[in-house]
């Protein structure tokens, strides 16, 4: 049986999961050897990018399947299960892990510190036959993975890009979260995405900082000063096009309940861990999905008709351009690269542990 010191070792490693603007919806607690109980949360309440806790469930998916891989590097097979009667807002998972002399350690440790975002142009060379044969077969069984690789088909995905950017820097209701995500100043972040790797240029940034001050002034640059043209170029459009592929994780049922958005989460990390383990840098592209999961559902975004609008048109396009038909769980682009010089870090694994019986993340 694994003893807490073991333990330590596995979650200090799997906390370096991905999740939403590097938020950790996660704490930990050592309940006794070979268990681990994982207090989840999720944003919903004030991040409009959480759909009904979807994106929060995800990163539970990755957070929990990076503990998974990095406990068979000690011979412990990890299996969790969602704990009776906790809500879907603050669930619980409990994971045991048990002894294997079988279980060969996974081929993905190596890559579970050093898998970051590129939000940054990367090269146009075309993926290898390898690495095409690697991501697609990363996600495992019941997921499907489709490649838009084509000069033509990164166009189009770059003009649904360009969209999507407008809405989302248009959006009252978005202003709150991009100002609280970015670390100003920083190369590095353990909480928030540091300045640096936002993606765009100092004298772009520099402005950023200045505009995001507030919404009165964020509103006006946009409305009279094409504000939104330049963080949409560097963010969106030119990264679209400048890279080798961009990816669909499909599932092969329609996600609905939590478990499926958090198995759904698994996958994305394994396909991100892949990627790294090919030489493949990765940025997440999430936000054309989630506005189409709002308009899906009909459910409206904004107190502004004009970016509710804006919303249905957009996941029109995911339908037309993705066919995914509602089973895309994960949309990235990928390519090579230099490893980004700036990224977010992750909280210390002692501000991570919850006090035992805590019963919720805080």
């Amino acid at each position: 049986m694994a003893d807490r010191d073991t333990l330590t070792k596995i979650l200090d490693l799997a906390r370096w999961a991905p999740s939403g603007d590097n938020t950790q919806p996660w704490r930990f607690e050592i309940v006794a050897d070979g268990h681990i109980a994982v207090h989840g949360n999720d944003t919903r309440d004030w991040c409009l990018y959480d759909f009904d806790g979807h994106a929060s469930h995800m990163a539970h998916g990755a957070l929990l399947e990076t503990l998974r891989i990095a406990a068979t590097g000690a011979g412990l097979r990890a299996q969790w299960s969602r704990r009776a009667g906790t809500p879907d807002t603050a669930p619980v998972f409990d994971v045991k892990l048990a002894d294997d002399p079988a279980l060969a350690a996974d081929l993905l440790i190596p890559f579970i510190e050093t898998r970051c975002v590129q939000r940054r142009p990367m090269r146009t060379t075309p993926l290898s036959a390898a690495q095409r044969r690697a991501l697609q077969a990363a996600p495992g069984p019941g997921y499907s993975v489709r490649l838009f690789e084509s000069a033509a088909e990164r166009r189009q995905i770059a003009r649904l890009l360009w969209d999507n950017a407008r809405i989302r820097l248009t959006c009252p209701e978005a202003f709150p979260v991009h100002k609280e995500i970015i670390e100003w100043g920083a190369r590095f972040s353990a909480d928030r995405i540091p300045e640096q790797a936002v993606g765009v240029d100092p004298l772009t940034a520099r402005l950023m900082r200045w505009v995001m001050q507030s919404w009165e002034r964020v509103d006006f640059f946009n409305r009279y000063l094409f504000g939104t043209v330049a963080p949409r170029v560097q963010l969106d459009y030119l990264p679209a096009i400048r890279c080798a592929a961009h990816v669909l994780i499909c599932r092969d049922v329609a996600p609905r309940t939590l478990e499926d958005y958090v198995d759904a989460g698994a996958a994305m990390q394994r396909l991100w861990l892949t990627a790294e383990s090919v030489d493949l840098r990765l940025q997440p592209e999430m936000t054309p999905l989630i506005f189409r999961w709002y308009a899906a559902n009909r459910r409206s975004v904004s107190r502004s008709p004009e970016v509710d609008a804006g919303v249905a048109q957009v996941g029109a396009q995911v339908d037309a351009l993705l066919g995914a038909e509602g089973r895309g769980v994960f949309f990235c682009r990928v390519g090579s690269g230099a490893v980004p010089r700036s990224r977010s870090l992750r909280r210390p694994l002692e501000e991570l542990m919850a006090e035992a019986g805590a019963g919720k993340a805080v």
